[in-house]
């Protein structure tokens, strides 16, 4: 799962719909920009991730607050990984899954506390914020295959790399000490040790999400 290809595109846009391309950004949660942009509220948390100079111990506090959001938690990490304080643990917050299709790009996003966010190559979004006994399965599933892949795999140093080209798969693991992702043909990743399980738990689990909004 070696990173392959890795800018052959200058745009991480990859929808005509700008609306749809905010919302495949905030995915990562590593641009706090993207975020201030769409967010006006003061209150917390957002008061300690967009201070001037975030404070870091509020940003570790806040990382095992669990009345937070998962993407909250992800913000805290990126900002203290990012002002070079030293984050120790391995935590998978996320996964997320882009798969190129002829007609456009799906992407299947992921949250540890459950929450899912589907765009579909049509550039349709479905947002799933409920947790039913068969979801926490499904993600708990993806998780389980997913840190078996992060265990394996170290920490990608650079930006956020493109979406992939047609034919290709990409995972990004979202974890406390940064960005970890492989990518290549969908075909050969679906066959692979440690990407295959991880690929097939990810489309079990957008199946049943497509299967609850129809």
């Amino acid at each position: 799962m070696n990173p392959t290809n890795l800018f052959s595109k200058k745009s991480i846009n990859p929808y005509k719909n700008e609306a749809l391309n905010k919302i495949y950004g905030l995915l990562f949660c590593d641009n706090l920009d993207l975020y201030k942009s769409q967010t006006q509220s003061t209150a917390y948390p957002w008061n300690i991730l967009f201070a001037e100079s975030p404070d870091p111990g509020q940003l570790v506090a806040m990382t095992t607050d669990n009345t937070l959001e998962t993407r909250h938690k992800l913000l805290a990490y990126h900002l203290l990984v990012s002002s070079g304080f030293p984050v120790n643990s391995k935590v998978l917050l996320g996964v997320v899954a882009e798969v190129a299709l002829p007609d456009g790009l799906d992407v299947l996003a992921v949250f540890s506390d459950g929450t899912c966010r589907y765009i579909n190559h049509s550039e349709k979004l479905l947002a799933w914020d409920v947790q039913t006994e068969q979801s926490n399965q499904l993600v708990q599933q993806l998780f389980s295959h997913s840190i078996k892949v992060v265990d394996q795999i170290g920490p990608w140093d650079k930006g956020r790399t493109s979406f992939p080209d047609q034919e290709m798969i990409k995972l990004t693991f979202l974890v406390s000490d940064g960005l970890y992702f492989g990518q290549g043909p969908l075909s050969a990743l679906m066959n692979d040790r440690m990407a295959g399980p991880v690929i097939h738990s990810a489309i079990q689990l957008m199946g049943y999400l497509i299967n609850q909004t129809v």
